[in-house]
């Protein structure tokens, strides 16, 4: 936070002044914004990284922190939205990454990796029998609901083209539904229902059964805030799917961090699919899809009717390796329990910080992912969310980067394992010094 008095007059005038800041503060940022609009759109290829007046460039990583391109220095609480959940350049992958450079790359063929990554998730993950790889969770996301709905037809449910999904879902870049949807989606046909809300959803499934051949959901959405998904709602989900003979596909792209076997292990509630991605392929790029063996099964090369799955990099070296070590040496069942209890603490500390305060704000979530919100409503549905105030989201998000904390301009947070208490207790300062310094600003 600056030595100076800060404007707290109005939300607006502070917001101006942080910006002018952080302007002032980032010369070389802006400059290679102003070198990548040549080239590309905006400067942009990826549009969550988008932010005005422009985005940091970053120049290194290491350990749980970051430095940008004007040497300024931040504890990394974003892990790269949970994808980094390793920290930056971890021996163990590093040393991973190394030996698999050794013998070359780009084999077109089997290699040595694929099939221990493949055990170490199968053996994790309650709902997965078999599992094939992606380059993105993304494509985890599409492949599983093209298996779904040649699933469903196989078994003579010709009438089900539909999907359901939920409102403010992110299921990867073409579905999207946050925010009423996106005019690049997938062309299916969608029923998209209310996220926690038990009965409309049942309702809607009853009525539309014949139609729908899977269920999309995130047992907590993530990019909408971290919204947790209740209990009784998503069991009530897996009933009704089962009953209708509808494929119940849990994206646990991001969640599947949150304890050894993912959330579905950790609230019971076991689909028949489900899509991985993001950390468990060591920070390289990495997607899956997988699930009970009748329908994976459909995907097997060695049956004349099998359904094609390409991708020239699904198994690409780099990431095999680096999966492997990663998600088989240093998250491992003992460090998903101690991470996820880490984030459950700070994230009581930064709420009691905020109810002591009396202010507008609170942070929501699950063990070692959480997400600001600028309300006093109980974050339980889209309507919650909504009643956020953006602006003073805004507002944290600057003074936190200017207090030295790498955190997404929506106020999300995924902790990786090289944060200790030293750095866990700074965070923590600084959203303390936050609330203390724009309470006028942060009214109920």
């Amino acid at each position: 936070m600056p030595d100076q008095p800060l404007v707290n007059s109005d939300l607006q005038s502070a917001l101006a002044e942080v910006r002018q800041a952080y302007i002032d503060r980032n010369p070389r940022s802006f400059a290679r914004q102003q070198e990548a609009i040549e080239a590309m759109p905006g400067g942009n290829t990826r549009t969550t990284l988008h932010n005005a007046p422009f985005p940091l460039t970053v120049v290194k990583g290491e350990g749980c922190r970051l430095w940008d391109a004007d040497g300024h220095e931040y504890i990394d609480v974003l892990g790269e939205y949970t994808a980094g959940i390793y920290g930056h350049s971890h021996p163990v992958i590093r040393a991973a990454i190394d030996k698999a450079l050794d013998h070359g790359w780009n084999y077109a063929g089997r290699n040595e990796n694929e099939g221990k990554l493949a055990r170490l998730i199968v053996d994790r993950m309650p709902s997965i029998d078999l599992v094939r790889f992606t380059n993105s969770g993304t494509e985890g996301n599409v492949m599983a609901l093209a298996g779904a709905r040649v699933f469903a037809q196989r078994k003579g449910r010709k009438a089900a083209t539909k999907v359901m999904v939920f409102h403010g879902g992110y299921h990867g870049g073409v579905l999207y539904f946050v925010s009423g949807g996106s005019p690049v989606n997938m062309p299916y046909e969608y029923i998209v229902a209310p996220y926690n809300d038990v009965d409309g959803t049942r309702e809607l499934l009853r009525k539309h059964a014949q139609e729908i051949f899977a269920v999309l959901v995130e047992p907590m959405q993530g990019s909408h805030g971290c919204l947790p998904g209740d209990a009784e709602f998503l069991h009530m989900l897996r009933k009704e799917t089962w009953s209708h003979d509808i494929t119940l596909i849990f994206d646990e792209v991001m969640t599947s961090r949150l304890s050894p076997g993912g959330l579905q292990a950790k609230l019971g509630v076991i689909p028949d699919m489900t899509t991985l991605g993001k950390y468990i392929g060591g920070g390289m790029s990495f997607g899956a899809f997988g699930g009970k063996r009748e329908i994976m099964e459909l995907f097997d090369p060695t049956k004349p009717d099998h359904l094609p799955h390409a991708g020239t990099f699904n198994n690409n070296v780099l990431t095999m390796a680096a999966g492997v070590a990663g998600y088989g040496e240093v998250y491992t069942p003992e460090a998903a329990v101690a991470l996820n209890a880490r984030g459950e603490k700070i994230r009581e500390r930064l709420n009691a910080i905020c109810q002591k305060a009396g202010v507008a704000f609170q942070f929501s979530g699950i063990g070692s992912m959480m997400t600001a919100h600028a309300t006093t409503r109980p974050i339980r549905t889209a309507a919650d969310i909504a009643t956020s105030n953006q602006d003073a989201k805004e507002l944290f998000y600057f003074d936190m980067v200017a207090a030295g904390i790498w955190i997404a301009r929506r106020g999300f947070v995924a902790l990786n394992i090289m944060i200790g208490d030293a750095e866990a207790d700074r965070f923590v300062a600084s959203v303390d010094e936050f609330v203390a310094a724009r309470k006028a600003l942060l009214v109920a």
